[in-house]
């Protein structure tokens, strides 16, 4: 799975997998927390077989941009270019795409990302390096292997000899990138940052945010303390998302989370999510404090899973918890 914030500390904080347990508030079928109480009508679910995602109008989730991370010993100008080739391509919509092409049409990692680099020119007029071996590290969920895959190409294209190589989570593979061991990550601002911010001082304030500039700022500076230098930062996001079905959007006329949060507060509304969820900052607890959205009840499901989804498409909750780049999103 990917980088959020339900995956492992700092890394993949739960690769999908849902955080240890908090207790008995927010279990399935039972009300939403005291600071969710909701005291309106609210919104039923609708089922229906197509997903939408409501627009973070109000920026509640961070800057989890897909961005090239590099070996500073590694790098160059013409290894740079070739990665912000694909950065450059890339946008979460695209993203989408490319994770539909895996997860959904079930292609290899390597032939989605052929079939991107070659829809979107990626390999034309980039400038040869130095050459000699590279080695791309890739984490252990299919869009990284995705994205490392397409790092591959644009490298080889560059005059480099490449290996895609799938690491693991970020604890293993992080360090690996300072000793040069890899020379290139795919890598997610935000969470990098605060990842990258725990290891050079436990005690600093978080320096990832939902503002992409002053995120990478922060990256680029924690980087240099560790070796690391970074490309351009692409469109695409992998972040924590909220869905809803077509249907149910179109229903109550939803489009935002603000209108999620002036419509459908209230006892109808049902909010789907991980057992974490009313409690966790970037979840129910930062609706509540962003948007003053008031669910009537919270279900405890998975991370953006496939309980989730199928909760939603069944109707039995009003919105759940995604990530923004799931293929899912394009597969309906």
């Amino acid at each position: 799975m990917r980088q959020n914030l339900f995956r492992a500390a700092g890394v993949l904080a739960a690769a999908a997998v849902v955080l240890a347990g908090c207790g008995e508030a927010g279990s399935s079928g039972t009300a939403a927390p005291p600071s969710a109480a909701a005291g309106g009508q609210g919104c039923a679910p609708v089922a229906g077989d197509k997903l939408v995602v409501l627009t973070d109008d109000k920026k509640l989730q961070n800057t989890d941009n897909v961005i090239p991370a590099i070996n500073k010993k590694a790098s160059s100008p013409e290894l740079i270019a070739a990665l912000d080739k694909v950065s450059a391509a890339l946008d979460t919509a695209k993203l989408v795409e490319l994770n539909k092409a895996v997860d959904v049409d079930r292609k290899s990692s390597k032939a989605a990302a052929q079939e991107f680099a070659t829809a979107n020119n990626l390999t034309a007029g980039l400038a040869k390096g130095a050459g000699g071996k590279i080695t791309v590290g890739a984490a252990n969920f299919s869009e990284n292997a995705t994205l490392g895959e397409l790092y591959g190409i644009v490298l080889t294209a560059a005059g480099y000899t490449v290996k895609v190589q799938q690491i693991g989570n970020r604890e293993l593979y992080e360090p690996a990138l300072e000793k040069g061991e890899i020379s290139v990550v795919p890598e997610y601002a935000a969470t990098l940052a605060t990842f990258l911010s725990g290891k050079v001082d436990k005690n600093a304030k978080d320096p990832s945010s939902s503002d992409l500039d002053a995120t990478v700022a922060s990256l680029k500076a924690l980087g240099e303390k560790r070796g690391l230098v970074f490309g351009q930062a692409s469109a695409a996001q992998d972040q924590n998302a909220f869905a809803v079905t077509t249907a149910f959007a179109e229903k109550y006329a939803l489009t935002t989370l603000s209108d999620l949060a002036s419509k459908c507060s209230g006892a109808a509304t049902v909010l789907g999510g991980p057992a974490e969820c009313p409690q966790r900052p970037k979840c129910q607890q930062g609706l509540v404090e962003t948007y003053s959205f008031q669910a009537g009840r919270f279900d405890t499901l998975d991370a953006g899973g496939p309980l989730t989804k199928n909760a939603l498409k069944q109707g039995t909750i009003s919105v759940g918890l995604v990530f923004s780049s799931d293929g899912a999103l394009a597969a309906g």
